[in-house]
């Protein structure tokens, strides 16, 4: 009878460890097949019957759908080229080489995956909507206070993420470590 509250304790402490660990993991990352490209973490199974368990369990936790490989391709982008997270207080410049996709769009949300401005503001940028410059790529400026050109607003929130969704493009089942991607760069910081 005295081993009882023994075995009872050691249950306890084991199930709250691997639920400890299993939360942290599932909380901080986005799953097993994530790889980075720069300052973007890609999941390319996210939305297929591959997915690992842990990806599945992040899309629940967020309540988001992800796109199936034919639907197309999310990037997350949560720290800026030099490796610094990213800082809704902050200015960004986006820029570069957009992979190939019929339409893609790029929007700012919090460490939630919630929209960081409230409804009424801009809260993401589209490819039919945007000013390019004279090279054809996209130019966005990412910032707490309005910029000129594209400006999409960050809403000074402390915990900023950006994310990038193709859709109808091929790069979802080929894209690697060399694909080349938009920068994200560090512009100000108050």
């Amino acid at each position: 009878m005295r081993a009882l509250p023994g075995l009872l304790l050691t249950l306890a402490i084991g199930a709250a460890t691997g639920l400890g660990l299993t939360a942290l993991s599932v909380g901080r990352s986005m799953g097993v097949g994530t790889f980075r490209i720069g300052p973007w973490l890609v999941t390319p199974k996210a939305g297929t019957a591959e997915a690992d368990p842990y990806a599945r369990a992040v899309a629940a936790r967020l309540g988001t759908l992800p796109l199936a490989l034919a639907d197309g391709l999310a990037l997350v982008a949560d720290q800026d080229e030099a490796g610094a997270a990213l800082d809704g207080r902050c200015t960004y410049r986006f820029h570069g080489p957009v992979p190939p996709a019929r339409y893609w769009t790029l929007t700012a949300a919090g460490g939630d995956f919630q929209p960081v401005v409230r409804e009424g503001f801009r809260q993401g940028f589209t490819s039919y909507e945007v000013v390019r410059g004279t090279d054809g790529a996209a130019e966005i400026l990412v910032a707490p206070q309005a910029r000129a050109g594209n400006w999409l607003p960050s809403g000074g929130a402390d915990e900023l993420r950006l994310v990038l969704r193709l859709y109808d493009t091929a790069v979802a089942t080929t894209i690697s470590a060399g694909t080349p991607l938009p920068s994200l760069s560090k512009v100000s910081c108050p």
